[in-house]
């Protein structure tokens, strides 16, 4: 990491003299403002390089031999496809940065060109990391277990003959190779694409020139051999049969490469109008972006890499070089392969035991939910038979009036849009939030924004400037004693695909205060109006990290009997890392899980010393968002969930909400969620005084993920057995 001082924070803190330390009146213990804006920017770290950080303990898991073998596929692609949206959001936002002549500082002290090198350094050693885990030990150890990537050279007659046959029949007519000469200009080459840069001479008149195929990205990205075990790349297969594409020339030197380009879509306020031509307007410009990362094949003759970064408008910080294949997210395609035995042990979700009824008959979710609120934690509770199942049974319902949602991401064959789909035929009055801006799923998202509306579904395209990332569903249904609303709320999206991947929380609810909030939240969104008074739920960007600082300084007037612990995706937000920072400096004690970007320092002497971070990176991606302060001898807990993480983007340009947890055995099982990630010592990280992270070691062998299976069989199990008779006299 680029120095901002030749001074550590450790030095700053220890020129503060102790007595300057002391709470100011009206303020709480420890560091005041005026003192941590002294300490400088050197109290943050630099968010880009935190989330290479968390991609190498991506590629950790990729390299560790205790990990199953199609698992540790799985990480590498999950690591490749990470460090394309790096490329194309964080690293292009940055060089637009340089391109405007912006010189302003990141809140770690960094100017855009500053940071733009210190990224180039440590993703070139990322890139070296990832190719010798590949070459070296994910190939090999494939090959143990008999699948084989094998080098067109290595085959046998049988098998090129094999892969003729598929070439000529299934890759040769869509090939389409582009020469570039005065009349052919360098062609262009689109964001992510696979591509052989080949250099051809014709051998009458000895003129050369280079060309460009590109290699389709709608076939597979290895091609298996009929013994169902071996594969080879498809573009080798390709530069093996390059004479078919220029006949009767000679073919020359032959190199794969990859282009990455600005993808991050900007919708100028003047396209606002309509936000749905706005939105397919930017994915027609997204395809055109800027380039900003040049990927080649280790052995890529100089002269023609000096080309590429030439015509690509690139420098030479932008460029890498890999001896593995380049893409290896396509290695979703080997963890598909069906060798249980490689993978992790298959896990079916439970039926949450409120909602599992006798037999195979569904639960009237409506009743269950008519005498307590509800709580899913996914993947180890079934999406499909908790919220599929309100939203399929509510679209089903006669006696339901209105289901009005909110929809980020959703899956291709997803049953809940199915459901309001049916709802809205059957006269009932449904409206979605449908957020277009949702990255890299806007075009899916635009499809089912029109399949919603062709069904009569009221759809709104979310608000201009904002995304909405909100989890929300309400049901209004009419009975006995008058209207009454049941709503879901989560931390995750309304994927079935997904849910079974990612971790998160959910509560479904009749309680009237809490649906009355969701029904102003609707109003909010579809119509017109500036209400953002709410009885429960705690709205960004309207007041969320407000109320978040105000709890947590609550906790630092409390000093050591305060108690914060706090589980999100991302921490960047400067002005709640200095409010942790004061509660540190009264003395509370601080837990945070941080899956991936964590720009707070912590266990700095005099800065940090009660704040302890960890990460968790295990086969389930960790989703969930858990707020919890105080519950410590007779000070009142207050316990939240929800969709925001404390980063810029959430707290100030996405509508999230938080809401309570008020049930005793909710509560508990929230946080027993939280005690389990800070006691896990297998897939466990923990963040140091320098910023640097290492492995938790592993003492009692106790990871969080296998044990909420645990628990979540051990809740089913027991919902399964018959009450124990009672004993008689």
């Amino acid at each position: 990491m680029l120095p901002v001082a030749a001074y550590s924070l450790e030095d700053t803190v220890s020129t503060i003299p102790p007595s300057s330390r002391q709470p100011a009146a009206g303020t709480v213990d420890g560091l005041d403002a005026t003192e941590l804006d002294d300490l400088g920017p050197e109290r943050f770290s630099n968010r880009e390089l935190s989330w290479l950080d968390f991609g190498a303990r991506l590629l950790e898991l990729a390299e560790s031999d205790n990990v199953p073998l199609l698992e540790r596929c799985k990480f590498m692609a999950i690591f490749s496809e990470g460090l394309d949206e790096f490329f194309q959001v964080r690293v292009a936002g940055l060089k637009d940065q340089v391109e405007a002549g912006v010189r302003a500082r990141s809140p770690d002290g960094r100017r855009p060109s500053e940071a733009l090198r210190a990224i180039a350094q440590q993703v070139g050693e990322l890139v070296e990391r990832q190719s010798r885990a590949f070459v070296d030990g994910l190939a090999p150890a494939l090959a143990e277990a008999g699948i084989r990537l094998c080098e067109w050279s290595s085959l046998g007659a049988e098998d090129r003959e094999h892969l003729v046959d598929v070439f000529e029949r299934q890759i040769f007519p869509v090939l389409t190779p582009l020469s570039v000469d005065p009349g052919h200009p360098f062609p262009y080459i689109s964001n992510l694409s696979l591509n052989l840069i080949v250099r051809v001479g014709d051998p009458v008149s000895g003129e050369e020139r280079v060309a460009r195929v590109k290699v389709p990205p709608l076939l597979p990205r290895f091609v298996v051999l009929p013994d169902g075990e071996r594969v080879v790349a498809l573009e080798q297969i390709i530069a093996a049969h390059l004479h078919q594409l220029f006949p009767e020339m000679v073919i020359g030197e032959h190199y794969a490469f990859r282009v990455t380009r600005n993808a991050d879509l900007i919708l100028e306020e003047d396209e606002a109008d309509d936000l749905l031509s706005a939105v397919e307007l930017e994915l027609r410009r997204r395809r055109f972006g800027r380039a900003v990362r040049l990927e080649v094949a280790a052995e890529m003759s100089d002269d023609m890499r000096d080309l590429l970064v030439q015509e690509l408008d690139l420098g030479a910080d932008d460029t890498f070089a890999t001896d593995a294949p380049l893409d290896l997210g396509g290695l979703w395609g080997v963890y598909a392969l069906d060798r249980p035995e490689l993978h992790e042990e298959a896990w079916a979700p439970m039926t949450p035991p409120p909602l599992a009824n006798a037999g195979n008959e569904p639960a009237d979710l409506f009743a269950v939910l008519r005498e307590r609120d509800v709580l899913v934690h996914h993947p180890y509770d079934s999406f499909s038979t908790s919220v599929e199942a309100f939203i399929s049974q509510a679209a089903s319902d006669p006696a339901v009036l209105a289901i009005k949602q909110t929809l980020y991401r959703t899956s291709g064959d997803s049953p809940i849009v199915a459901s309001l789909i049916s709802a809205a035929e059957a006269g009932k009055q449904v409206a979605a939030v449908v957020e277009l801006k949702a990255r890299f799923d806007e075009q899916a998202n635009i499809l089912w924004a029109r399949a919603l509306e062709e069904a009569g579904v009221h759809v709104v395209y979310g608000l201009v400037g904002l995304k909405t990332h909100s989890k929300a569903a309400l049901v209004v249904r009419r009975e006995d004693d008058g209207i009454r609303r049941y709503c879901h709320l989560g931390t995750g999206n309304y994927n079935p695909r997904t849910a079974r991947q990612y971790e998160d929380l959910g509560l479904l609810s009749a309680d009237p205060d809490l649906g009355a909030d969701v029904g102003d939240l609707f109003n909010f969104l579809t119509g017109y109006s500036r209400n953002v008074s709410y009885r429960k739920l705690i709205m960004a960007p309207v007041g969320l990290r407000t109320r978040l600082v105000e709890l947590v300084e609550a906790e630092a007037a409390a000093g050591d009997e305060g108690r914060i612990a706090i589980k999100v995706n991302g921490l960047t937000d400067p002005e709640i890392i200095d409010a942790l920072y004061r509660a540190s400096g009264a003395g509370v004690p601080i837990d945070l899980v941080v899956r991936g970007v964590c720009c707070l320092r912590a266990g700095v002497p005099g800065l940090s010393d009660t704040i302890r971070v960890r990460s968790i990176v295990g086969r389930f991606l960790e989703h969930s968002r858990i707020y919890r302060f105080g519950g410590v001898g007779k000070r009142q807990l207050r316990l939240l969930i929800g969709s925001a993480d404390l980063m810029e983007r959430n707290l100030d340009r996405r509508i999230e909400l938080l809401f309570p947890i008020t049930d005793a055995e909710l509560q508990a099982r929230v946080l027993e969620v939280l005690e389990l990630d800070l006691a896990d010592d297998t897939n466990a990280w923990t963040l140091g005084p320098g910023g640097t992270w290492s492995r938790v070691p592993t003492t009692a062998g106790l990871s969080a993920q296998r044990r909420l299976q645990e628990l979540a069989r051990e809740r089913a199990r027991r919902r399964r057995e018959p009450e124990p008779l009672a004993a008689t006299v």
